[in-house]
């Protein structure tokens, strides 16, 4: 029956010309079944000579355990890889028709943790490793695992050919490899190399290339996943000259050119409404650009001063920390993983790539704010001693950053940065409030019910927080739980979501946010903002933000009303940062963490009943945190409600302030609240 309800709901969430298109593909794929284990005889008339700069007497030397992560778990690359199992079940994926696989229910296990190792993205670091030792063993490797894939991977056999994303991540990274190893020229003096190349991995990036072709995500999923398809095989029509290769460019290129444009906003902000995937997308426009440039065929200057906008927001919406505000779904998705430190900031290092292709000096202050190096070995591999150069020629920006607020979009930053002698990094308190849609499309697959939430981070510490994403369709509690309105730092009404969740993946009756104020001065920082979540349920809410900067002082002003016939139960929920403690006097709550010396004081409304919780399973979850995908831990949070009779309306006043001890005596001696679970 949940399945039938789900099929109906996607249904409704298609136009005619969509229902056309998935008939349409329907029929394709039943025909494909003939094509099950196919493998094409295909030869290059030429191997291509490097695009990427890569050399490694000019690459710090770096060294990467065979040990590699896959969410909570590892897998050793060292052993063989059983390339259809989900290590954290030891669930088996069956080697049926690849169309025919349920990567939807967990019967066979995660398909995201069986994917995961199938993107292969280890594979340039055993690249990397080979040309800086001139081990053979790094070599081989590379070799035996792309053979042992295309071995146990027959085309459209198996769940790894399910989905178009992760055929192009592989050939991105192929790509990647080839650049690294400089294959060509490995193969005319290699003869075992040789072969390889021409028996296994030619055959092998052709049978992506036509997959990737063949199964475009149009109309409600052409989201992220169309931009990985047409990246995927941009880069690869471009660099290996097949016969189709000229026709997949000019559809990939023209793609490419399309939805950079389509899924950013005239600002750079990306309309999935997922910050994480924002590091997901760029990588794959970022490679796209890479390879254009090198080939002496680049895209257009509407594409580049698009990504130069999506690294101008990057650049705004990360904290001092280089922490970025964690809305909507993430995944810990990534197009490379040449991480040479772990944990690894992306962001940071796509702004060092900003740096190089745009001269910017704002994105070079941005990717310095660490001991960390911005220009990481993905840089190099992608630009070279050339691009190092280029990076290092452009001189940062030093003012101090202020607040930024895109009412187009729905995004505010509230900012306020003061110099600290007693350390490298500004001071700082850093807002960001969310007025934006649900998400992308008619379905808004990875956007979460959060109008009107916000974060506050000081000095780089969460202090409240978006709890983040845990799972997607495998664990059904927790992945209603994560993107609910109850787990965001808004409003919620009896406990329901602000729009209506017909899939894990699927939104329907999505709400539509209005600003109807928003202003920043050096004084202060405004915002206010309402939706129409609730309309069904005949009650409304609106909230007013204010940043007074003189007294560091967040107040937020929540109208709430209930214009139906039954009274209504108004929570306001505020998540917390899991290293947060708190103590408690009356309506105020002391906010401390242990990596800051400042604290945040909280006051809710005298109105609101108030309970503290971590941990939460039974009624229903709450007081969650997941830093990331597969793992969560207990995380204080603080429920504040009452109940909104008919016809009745209130105003509920709270107010944050940031200060150092002594600013909060009285408090100091409070006991710690205990949290209920």
């Amino acid at each position: 029956m949940t399945t039938l309800r789900w099929f109906y709901n996607r249904l409704r969430s298609m136009s005619p010309a969509e229902l056309a298109f998935r008939a349409q593909q329907s029929m394709q794929k039943r025909h494909a079944r003939r094509r099950m284990g196919w493998l094409p005889f295909v030869r290059l008339d030429a191997l291509p000579p490097p695009l990427l700069p890569f050399d490694p007497a000019q690459t710090p030397p770096v060294h990467f355990s065979p040990d590699q992560p896959v969410f909570r778990h590892t897998q050793s690359i060292d052993q063989p890889i059983d390339w259809h199992l989900d290590i954290s079940t030891g669930k088996r994926f069956p080697l049926l028709y690849a169309h025919d696989v349920d990567v939807r229910t967990g019967n066979n296990g995660s398909a995201k943790y069986a994917w995961e190792i199938n993107r292969l993205l280890f594979l340039p670091q055993l690249a990397v490793q080979y040309r800086q030792t001139g081990d053979r063993r790094f070599l081989d490797q590379l070799v035996a695992t792309t053979i042992s894939w295309q071995v146990e991977n027959p085309y459209l056999t198996g769940l790894n050919w399910y989905s178009n994303i992760e055929v192009n991540i592989r050939l991105l990274n192929w790509f990647v490899c080839w650049n690294i190893l400089d294959a060509s020229a490995l193969a005319k003096t290699d003869p075992a190399f040789g072969t390889f190349v021409d028996s296994c991995w030619v055959p092998l990036i052709y049978q992506h290339c036509t997959y990737s072709r063949a199964n475009p995500s149009y109309f409600s999923s052409a989201n992220n996943h169309l931009i990985a398809e047409y990246a995927g095989l941009f880069v690869a029509a471009t660099f290996w000259q097949f016969p189709e290769s000229a026709d997949w460019e000019a559809y990939a290129r023209k793609g490419l050119e399309t939805e950079i444009v389509r899924q950013h906003s005239a600002q750079g902000i990306n309309r999935e409404e997922a910050a994480e995937y924002i590091q997901f997308i760029t990588d794959f426009f970022l490679l796209a650009q890479v390879t254009a440039d090198r080939a002496g065929k680049p895209l257009s200057a509407t594409y580049q001063s698009t990504l130069h906008k999506v690294l101008t927001y990057i650049a705004q919406f990360l904290d001092v920390n280089g922490t970025f505000p964690r809305y909507g779904d993430e995944d810990d998705g990534r197009v490379l993983m040449l991480d040479e430190y772990r944990p690894f900031n992306n962001f940071r290092s796509l702004l060092a790539s900003g740096v190089v292709l745009f001269g910017d000096p704002f994105l070079k202050q941005r990717a310095e704010e660490s001991a960390k190096p911005g220009f990481d070995l993905k840089n190099y591999v992608l630009f070279g001693k050339a691009g190092r150069d280029r990076y290092d020629a452009v001189l940062p920006t030093t003012a101090l950053l202020g607040s930024v607020l895109y009412p187009g979009e729905g995004h505010f930053i509230f900012r306020k940065q003061t110099h600290n002698p007693a350390r490298p990094l500004p001071d700082e308190i850093y807002i960001h409030a969310d007025a934006a849609p649900l998400g992308y499309l008619s379905i808004a697959a990875h956007g979460h019910a959060d109008a009107l939430s916000f974060l506050l981070h000081i000095d780089g510490c969460v202090f409240l927080a978006d709890p983040g994403t845990y799972s997607y369709q495998t664990d059904p509690l927790w992945r209603n739980y994560f993107i609910s309105t109850r787990a965001h730092n808004t409003v919620c009404f009896d406990g329901q979501n602000q729009a209506r969740q017909a899939g894990a993946m699927l939104w329907l009756d999505q709400y539509k946010p209005l600003v109807l104020n928003s202003q920043s001065d050096e004084q202060a920082d405004e915002l206010t903002a309402t939706h129409n979540g609730y309309r069904a349920m005949r009650c409304q809410h609106t909230r007013s933000l204010r940043f007074e900067k003189d007294t560091d002082t967040l107040l937020i002003i929540d109208y709430v009303s209930n214009l139906g016939k039954q009274a209504r139960q108004v929570e306001i929920v505020f998540h917390f940062g899991p290293a947060i403690r708190i103590g408690q006097a009356g309506q105020t709550f002391n906010l401390i963490h242990p990596d800051t010396p400042r604290r945040l004081t909280l006051t809710v409304a005298s109105a609101l009943n108030t309970e503290c919780v971590a941990g939460q399973i039974d009624p229903v979850p709450l007081g969650w945190y997941s830093d990331g995908f597969y793992h969560r831990e207990p995380s204080p949070t603080l429920r504040t409600w009452l109940t909104l009779l008919p016809g009745q309306s209130i105003t509920l006043r709270h107010r944050l302030t940031v200060g150092l001890p002594t600013a909060a005596p009285a408090l100091q001696a409070t006991d710690s609240v205990e949290l209920r679970h």
